[in-house]
């Protein structure tokens, strides 16, 4: 399925094996990700197609679904069950209803989905006319050819979602390889710095940011101090925290950003990333203080500018909405074969 700006497989959780480890052999296998090409799998060869969401019955009180993101690695043969994927959940629900999981009710349909990643509970709101899921629609998301159904998702009590608090070292802004950071956890730890103060200008295309491997190096270095510092213990073999440029926005919106994911430049923005760095906008004190206005009132709409458009946060009382959509696009069988071998990892 397409989730949002992102794509991947979808399976129900009865169909895989508990243990990680076997998880992981399945995933790297399936997806090919023991050559960048992933020539010898349905991978897409980019982490934005190289994702899965593993999806069953909640056990848990008041909770329909538990959604397991899982970022298959492209570069190398890294399976990472760290962080979590908001445009992936946009798939979460749909995918529920289409399998049988979850009965759709007569015009919307509303699930609570727990993210098994961080704990946090998601409410989503699928079109369901007919007790049917109907991807087909006019709403239209940028880093997205064409318009789809609308899948509203608000996320609850996000703050704090890896570390428990939203700012994990107990500061606004603190300094990292000499360059003033933000080190902020909502729906997704993340290290958000000022494009300037690493010489961009934070309105880069994908590809010139990409082609600065000297920078990534630089902000690995530092990502990895981020970690430590906010609690993660050592991040080298995870996605989390990720990064983020920001530079004001020149586009009617709140705020400029570049996401990494962490070696590559996402192509639009990722959701969960988005809800952070709305929450880092909204307090005063961050490195965004300089280039963007404080809300004042809540709830509070943050535009955040991204290299195909724009994605649109709305924070309340400690929730965060946001619109996307999804499609499905195709359902079989995917066949694997055992690749373990010693270089693999498994986070």
């Amino acid at each position: 399925m397409r989730g949002g700006t992102s794509r991947g497989l979808y399976f129900r959780s009865e169909d895989l094996p508990k243990d990680r480890d076997e998880i992981a052999n399945i995933l790297l296998s399936a997806m090919g990700s023991y050559d960048p090409t992933q020539i010898d799998g349905v991978g897409g060869a980019t982490s934005l197609t190289s994702k899965v969401a593993i999806v069953g019955p909640s056990t848990e009180p008041d909770i329909d679904l538990d959604y397991l993101f899982v970022q298959v690695g492209t570069r190398e043969a890294v399976v990472d069950f760290g962080p979590t994927c908001g445009n992936m959940l946009a798939g979460v629900g749909p995918f529920a209803i289409d399998s049988g999981m979850i009965p759709a009710a007569d015009g919307e349909t509303n699930i609570r989905i727990r993210s098994v990643n961080t704990d946090a509970v998601i409410e989503a709101c699928i079109q369901t006319p007919n007790r049917q899921v109907v991807y087909e629609g006019d709403t239209a998301i940028d880093g997205v050819p064409g318009t789809a159904a609308p899948i509203i998702l608000n996320f609850r009590d996000a703050i704090g979602s890896k570390s428990g608090a939203l700012f994990p070292t107990g500061e606004t802004t603190e300094v990292i390889d000499g360059i003033d950071v933000s080190l902020v956890d909502a729906t997704m730890p993340a290290m958000i710095l000022r494009a300037k103060d690493i010489g961009k200008s934070g309105y880069e295309t994908t590809s010139e940011l990409d082609d600065d491997r000297l920078m990534f190096a630089r902000l690995e270095a530092m990502r990895r101090e981020a970690g430590r510092r906010m609690g993660l213990g050592d991040v080298s073999d995870s996605v989390v925290p990720k990064i983020m440029l920001v530079a004001p926005p020149r586009k009617g919106g709140t705020i400029a950003s570049r996401y990494l994911v962490p070696d590559r430049t996402h192509a639009a923005h990722a959701v969960t990333g988005a809800v952070t760095l709305a929450h880092c906008v909204a307090t005063p004190g961050t490195v965004t203080d300089s280039m963007s206005k404080t809300p004042e009132e809540t709830p509070a709409e943050v535009k955040i500018e991204h290299p195909s458009g724009k994605l649109d946060i709305l924070l309340g009382e400690n929730t965060a909405g946001v619109i996307r959509t999804a499609r499905r696009l195709f359902a079989g069988d995917v066949y694997v074969t055992d690749y373990l071998t010693q270089d693999r990892k498994a986070a």
